[in-house]
């Protein structure tokens, strides 16, 4: 008997890998795509909203879509976006090959939208979390009781350190958590089930040239959506390829939205998770998994939560690629 797909909420902010998470979310048979809420992170959130409308329409989705924080819950003077990584329209540069958005955004703020579904069903909602956790913290702030309500909440974020994995945007932070760490550090904290997809593991995942050269002409819109997330990753491929040399892309957000549809393909550690506020290491993910921390802690009154330490890179490879077929 086949098991009920998840329904899923994903909160984005597109961003190249963004919407190659996405396609899985919007594609792949365990899950159910319900919304998709936005945040700023790899653009301004007006720009993320738009890519997000747009990503919909060529995935062809109907499906409410929310527009989020514009910023994170500690206002910043210098906040800046990575067009250096994600190009000035968060795609690449090549937003063009997007259709034009078949929807208007809906009129409720992301963390209201939240609350609203996962209120109105009861421990049915996964909460898919790859940008900045602004809206996340939001929606407890706006609805503390929503916590006992989420089937789980899966974020990619965070760097815990193994395999060699450190930080992406400091020697120990990563780039959505440096982003809102108050936001982060309140979503770690809070009484829900979480799954952190961090470098860890989405560093392991590395799609290649030609794995990405292969998506050309596939998927749905008579190969329109492989032609343009192969035009999108020129640009993130040449990033990588100058920063780190590995002829490809690293699968952040798609990791993130693979755990949900194939959970057995990661290696869990549990374990307390805080955020560091302040100081040279602010944004960076430390866990206690092994119960170390003493009784007055910042750790001693959290949940434990689960951060992916292993992954199958071959499997997570797999269910992306075999969406196009």
């Amino acid at each position: 008997m086949q098991a009920v797909p998840q329904s899923v909420i994903f909160d984005t902010d597109p961003g190249i890998d963004d919407a190659m998470a996405l396609y899985v979310l919007a594609r792949h048979p365990a899950i159910r795509l319900r919304a998709i809420t936005t945040v700023f992170g790899n653009a301004a959130v007006a720009t993320t909203t738009r890519n997000a409308l747009a990503l919909a329409a060529l995935y062809e989705l109907d499906l409410p879509v929310a527009a989020g924080a514009s910023g994170p819950l500690r206002p910043r003077q210098d906040q800046a976006f990575p067009a250096h990584v994600h190009g000035e329209d968060g795609l690449g540069g090549v937003g063009a090959l997007v259709p034009a958005p078949r929807r208007e955004v809906d009129g409720r703020p992301a963390h209201e939208l939240i609350c609203a579904m996962v209120n109105a069903e009861p421990g049915q909602i996964t909460l898919v979390a790859v940008g900045p956790l602004t809206n996340l913290a939001l929606a407890l702030r706006h609805d503390p009781g929503i916590a006992a309500k989420v089937r789980q909440v899966v974020v990619m974020g965070g760097a815990f350190g193994t395999h060699g994995h450190g930080g992406n945007v400091s020697p120990v932070a990563e780039a959505n958590i440096i982003n809102d760490p108050e936001a982060a550090d309140a979503v770690f904290a809070a009484a829900w089930p979480v799954v952190i997809v961090g470098l860890d593991v989405t560093q392991e995942v590395v799609m290649k040239h030609d794995d990405l050269a292969a998506l050309k002409g596939r998927g749905g819109q008579q190969g329109a959506v492989g032609d343009f997330l192969w035009a999108a990753t020129r640009h993130y491929q040449d990033f990588y390829h100058e920063r780190d040399g590995i002829g490809g892309i690293y699968s952040h957000d798609a990791s993130a939205a693979v755990y949900v549809a194939a959970p057995e393909a990661f290696g869990l550690r549990a374990g307390p998770v805080r955020v560091v506020l302040d100081g040279i290491a602010r944004g960076q993910t430390i866990q206690d998994h092994q119960g170390l921390a003493a009784p007055d802690s910042p750790w001693a009154h959290s949940p434990a939560q689960q951060v992916c330490v292993r992954v199958d890179a071959a499997r997570v490879l797999s269910e992306f690629t075999r969406l196009f077929d």
